[in-house]
């Protein structure tokens, strides 16, 4: 709809002052970068880039130099004569980019560019199109299944869900304070864990009778009694003696942190452990869980307490 190739049914959308609902695409002054590339496989890559600035009759000489100082900026001043055939998946987006780029538009419109790109090349091109925006300042739409890419690369979040906004702000609040279950569930690398129970005498007990703290200051007497869903991330359970006894099932190592599936009185539990802790299959430790860091829901309803 922004892009104007979707009517719309309600509402407007404005671009700056200008009311664009009902402008045809060509004159609302945006530039939109799509996942499969859709480069011309005949033209080379500033044949590509200024192909646009061509059909509106430019300047020869303003296109060629257009074109070179986007060429610069994405780092394929080099491969400007080549076929899109000739490049990488990755470079192959960056012309995609440059097309857009050297239009000057008021808006940048991204429709999932990275889901193409083996995972190395999804980090690369993360950094790269941050850095774009960070130098070239122009309000970017991003669409992205890709938590992480919303994550990192975002300064505000929209998280849509059945055609819904569920909540809207920057990534660091929808971490912290997500709005209901959906949101929790979908920010966050792994998941939030999830246990439905009830508080009774002053702690969470969960379905299967596991007890677990909650946080200071939580209104107890006006939600005791009620189904909850008690919500903690994986990064906020650590490993230390005196804790909920568990034993390790899943134990996966990436070296620089441990993920590890448990079972606490009955509730499998996902961990993220930082320190490197020497657990395998089978093994019994023991966990606590940060209070201050725990989430709890309404069951009926979905929204954060």
């Amino acid at each position: 709809m922004i892009a104007g190739l979707e009517e719309v049914s309600d509402g407007e959308i404005r671009i700056g002052r200008r009311e664009v609902s009902n402008l045809p695409a060509r004159d609302r002054d945006i530039a939109m970068v799509f996942q499969n590339y859709a480069l011309y496989p005949h033209m080379t890559v500033a044949e590509n880039m200024g192909f646009a600035l061509k059909l509106k009759k430019a300047n020869p000489s303003d296109i060629v130099a257009k074109v070179q100082k986007a060429a610069a900026i994405l780092g394929l001043g080099s491969l400007v004569d080549r076929l899109p055939r000739q490049l990488s998946g990755g470079q192959r987006q960056r012309v995609a980019m440059g097309r857009a780029l050297v239009r000057d538009p008021q808006v940048f419109l991204f429709d999932e560019p990275l889901s193409n790109l083996d995972a190395k090349l999804r980090v690369q091109m993360r950094g790269e199109i941050k850095s774009l925006h960070q130098r070239v300042g122009t309000t970017t739409i991003y669409v992205t299944h890709d938590q992480v890419e919303a994550m990192t690369m975002a300064d505000k979040i929209v998280v849509l869900h059945g055609g819904l906004i569920e909540q809207v702000g920057a990534p660091l609040d929808l971490y912290d304070r997500p709005a209901n279950l959906f949101v929790a569930g979908f920010v966050g690398s792994p998941s939030m864990n999830f246990i439905e129970g009830r508080i009774e005498e002053g702690v969470f007990r969960s379905d299967k009778g596991l007890m677990l703290p909650l946080p200071e200051g939580f209104p107890i007497a006006r939600h005791g009694g009620r189904p909850l869903v008690y919500g903690i991330r994986p990064e906020h359970i650590r490993a230390t003696a005196g804790g909920l006894p568990a034993r390790v099932g899943m134990v996966e190592g990436t070296g620089a942190e441990i993920y590890a599936s448990l079972d606490c009185g009955g509730e499998e539990i996902s961990c993220l452990f930082r320190e490197r802790l020497n657990i395998r299959f089978g093994d019994k430790i023991e966990v606590a869980i940060d209070p201050s860091c725990v989430h709890l829901f309404d069951k009926a309803s979905g929204k954060r307490l």
